[in-house]
């Protein structure tokens, strides 16, 4: 057996010397990536028509069994005020309640008996609707859907109802502690700016917040303009324009035609927050700066440059043969329980950094080797390591385009964006073409020398002094 693994080895090697090995590594490799691209460019295509009221529609049809539909609406707590904070989450809540047409148990049995599943989500920047169905039940979905936006009962004790419900599920987001980083991050990132402000809204609000408050955003906020009616799966983009002409196509009152400007310029402030609570066991802390929009041509290199920070949980074992260097470093010195790098884009600004969960007196250990991984971003990433974050970055793409409602949601998301849908193949061209140098320069853009943002909360008296953290964002060479 011996002998045997010795004259594959000098095989081995001796192709190698002779270029066999390499030709023969090259060629399977072209002909992979030949595969990919051939299979990227032959995707259904994304059909998009443009109704007379200005709503948009934007479907892919796979031919699949099932479809996913829904209305993506240009519309968040990002065009809330300190007054009405809350409102767009508690919108979403009370779109489910009844309608002058279905009260909600009629509503609900009726999604039940088409077994269809019927939900929403609201975000900074974006509330979402949608529905999940059987191909031949789409025409159906897309009323249901229709007649939830547009004819909401919103009736007085629904809304007190409702109300208590989202008190509750403040206190259960209380209790998810990457949930309340994440908030703090926001609030002390974009101080005194529409994006400061929590999604859920202030406790005061969400008890105070009327019926006049809910049909007042709706008024000012829900309009053809901002909608994207997106599908993905079994649909015929044909049959989507007609449906939604037929549901949608009226939506032409006053109100919708003087919808404010949308409210950007939200400045970044670097700083930090910090929640000490020594009877937690664990310290959760996010360290970020200031990234690019979804439209900055700046956001690819970016993300490449997220996906070379990587992840790692303890959980996943690996050690030293972890993908990227962070991981490497957490796994063989135990800095931490878990870490994940985070790119979150909004339309004029993001946030991109790193948030983990260590020890009580591993903070600053952490925070050190986190800031000396930017800098190497900054300085001396090599194009193997560029190249490996690229095909990972590739494949988690792909992965997260698995099923109706993924690629549903990925239309109405870059319909919202991009005001159009980015072709794979483009999409992947322009993940292939960034380079060591290009990771360096968006390095020294928005890493080198900048003024981090820091959320700490829990057992964090270890944690670095803000003005050594920010001292440590460059390096002075002789």
């Amino acid at each position: 057996m011996a002998t045997h693994l010795i004259n594959l080895n000098f095989t081995l090697l001796r192709n190698t010397n002779n270029n066999g090995y390499l030709r023969f590594f090259k060629q399977w490799r072209s002909t992979a990536t030949r595969c990919l691209n051939e299979a990227l460019i032959n995707q259904p295509p994304t059909e998009i028509t443009t109704l007379d009221n200005g709503m948009r529609i934007a479907s892919e049809n796979s031919g699949a069994a099932t479809a996913t539909i829904g209305l993506w609406i240009d519309a968040g707590s990002r065009y809330e005020n300190d007054e009405n904070n809350g409102v767009a989450h508690f919108m979403e809540h009370m779109a489910f309640k009844g309608t002058t047409k279905r009260s909600q148990t009629d509503l609900e049995l009726e999604i039940e008996n088409m077994g269809a599943h019927l939900n929403a989500y609201t975000s900074r920047e974006q509330t979402v609707f949608y529905a999940k169905c059987l191909k031949q039940d789409v025409p159906r979905a897309v009323e249901i859907l229709s007649d939830i936006i547009q004819n909401s009962k919103l009736g007085e004790s629904e809304i007190e109802r409702e109300r208590g419900v989202i008190l509750r599920e403040m206190q259960e987001v209380e209790t998810n502690l990457q949930e309340v980083v994440f908030d703090h991050l926001h609030s002390i990132a974009y101080q005194g700016t529409p994006l400061g402000r929590t999604i859920l809204g202030p406790t005061k609000n969400i008890k105070s917040i009327s019926k006049s408050d809910l049909l007042s955003y709706v008024k000012h906020n829900y309009g053809p303009p901002r909608f994207v009616f997106a599908g993905a799966g079994g649909v015929c983009h044909n049959q989507l324009v007609e449906l939604a002409q037929q549901h949608f196509g009226n939506m032409n009152a006053p109100h919708y035609n003087a919808i404010p400007d949308e409210k950007l310029s939200c400045r970044y402030t670097g700083s930090e927050i910090r929640v000490r609570d020594d009877t937690m066991p664990l310290a959760h802390i996010a360290i970020a700066v200031e990234g690019a929009g979804w439209r900055d041509a700046d956001n690819i290199p970016l993300m490449v440059a997220n996906t070379l920070l990587g992840s790692w949980d303890r959980s996943q074992g690996g050690g030293t043969n972890n993908a990227t260097n962070l991981a490497r470093i957490a796994a063989s010195g135990e800095l931490c329980h878990s870490y994940q790098s985070f790119n979150t884009c909004y339309k004029d600004t993001g946030l991109w950094g790193v948030y983990f969960i260590c020890e009580p007196m591993q903070c600053e250990d952490m925070i050190w080797n986190i800031q000396q991984q930017w800098i190497k971003l900054c300085t001396s990433v090599t194009e193997k390591e560029v190249n490996r974050a690229k095909n990972i970055l590739k494949t988690n793409m792909l992965l997260q385009l698995d099923g109706t409602t993924a690629v549903c949601e990925d239309i109405g998301r870059q319909m919202l964006c991009y005001d159009r849908r980015i072709p794979l193949h483009e999409l992947e061209a322009r993940i292939e073409n960034v380079t060591s140098q290009s990771i360096h320069d968006v390095g020294m853009k928005y890493i080198y020398d900048q003024c981090p943002v820091i959320a700490a909360v829990g057992p964090v008296e270890n944690l670095t002094d803000y003005n050594h953290i920010r001292s440590a964002m460059y390096w002075i060479r002789l």
